[in-house]
């Protein structure tokens, strides 16, 4: 069995992406756990924004953080 490990050296788009879209979801667990039941929706709609990045390649967040200097792994080569 291969592990496949992802470097961890450099903060690259992809990484971060998925930093942010982890925590969200995190902070939205606890808040509908704690808070109100309606915080669900947020994992709701972060679930539903990674499938739509796997299917089309489009990510709001993405157009985002390109703003702010991050760039692709890919584009890096």
């Amino acid at each position: 069995m291969v592990m496949y490990l992802i470097s961890t050296k450099e903060w690259y788009l992809e990484r971060v992406l998925f930093l942010i879209a982890g925590s969200v979801s995190l902070i939205a667990l606890g808040l509908g756990l704690y808070v109100s039941h309606w915080w669900f929706v947020i994992n709701l709609l972060v679930g539903f924004n990674l499938v739509l990045l796997a299917f089309t390649g489009f990510c709001p967040m993405i157009l985002i953080l390109n703003k702010f200097g991050f760039s692709s792994k890919n584009a890096r080569g």
